[in-house]
């Protein structure tokens, strides 16, 4: 082999692994998947990802091909946008596996074994269930962990952050993740600011997982003071707030299906 030759293959076989291929996805997204009430949430077309079932399927199998080995290659923006993408789509496939459409997810699965426990799925070589992608393989690896993927991962429930029309990639995870926080933030039927007397209501997410938004910021409420122009929370409370003094309450969530 001439010198020509072997310098190229040298430098692909030392050139790092491709990222995973998010195409399929994204279509079906953009297909099924609609912004609604000027872009804070979305409504998810469940007939019509059942219609496109088989090439959800397929994107489901690639998925669940990548070895742990080859995932370990990635960027960790690469990874956190496939475990995103991974949690999203399982719940698709989870919700369209039932008899009939829920009216919620937590109708799926029993008293002793949620939606969440259901180990239906084969992910990084291992059989897995939703709640260990969450958990685990997320809010579990320091270095995956962003209070943000709160904003991300969909129950497909209609309190739950906006399902995105498009994939999460490596390349924009970042501004996916900015965006998708600041519109669900700017959603004020679940999270806004009262006068009197002075709190702020926020989805109940910020409850459940209060111990994500103080670990990154060292208070929940130092965590909203980020999001004060978003939240439009007054010039006049934000001193309140930065000295943990506001009010916080937490609003109920709607689990109804986000059909």
């Amino acid at each position: 082999m001439t010198v020509r030759l072997l310098i190229p293959l040298l430098l692909l076989l030392c050139s790092p692994l491709m990222a995973f291929d998010h195409q399929r996805w994204d279509a079906l997204l953009a297909d099924n998947v609609q912004w609604q009430r000027n872009g804070v949430t979305t409504v998810v077309n469940y007939r019509g990802f059942q219609t496109d079932r088989k090439a959800l399927n397929r994107y489901l199998e690639a998925l669940s091909s990548v070895s742990a080995d080859d995932f370990g290659k990635w960027s960790g923006d690469e990874q956190l946008a496939f475990l995103i993408n991974a949690y999203n789509a399982f719940t698709i496939d989870l919700i369209l596996r039932q008899d009939s459409l829920p009216d919620s997810i937590r109708d799926i699965g029993s008293f002793f074994s949620g939606p969440w426990d259901q180990r239906f799925f084969a992910l990084l070589g291992k059989e897995r269930t939703l709640d260990e992608v969450e958990h685990e393989m997320i809010r579990g690896n320091p270095a995956l962990m962003d209070p943000r993927i709160h904003f991300a991962v969909n129950c497909a429930s209609v309190g739950c952050p906006a399902l995105r029309p498009e994939a999460y990639r490596g390349e924009t995870l970042e501004q996916q993740l900015a965006d998708s926080t600041r519109r669900f933030l700017s959603d004020r039927q679940r999270n806004h600011f009262n006068e009197n007397p002075a709190r702020l209501e926020v989805s109940k997410i910020f409850d459940w997982y209060e111990e994500d938004f103080v670990d990154a910021a060292g208070s929940l409420h130092h965590y909203l003071l980020q999001y004060a122009d978003t939240l439009e929370i007054p010039a006049s409370h934000r001193k309140a707030l930065d000295a943990e003094q506001l009010k916080i309450q937490f609003l109920d969530y709607d689990w109804s299906l986000n059909q």
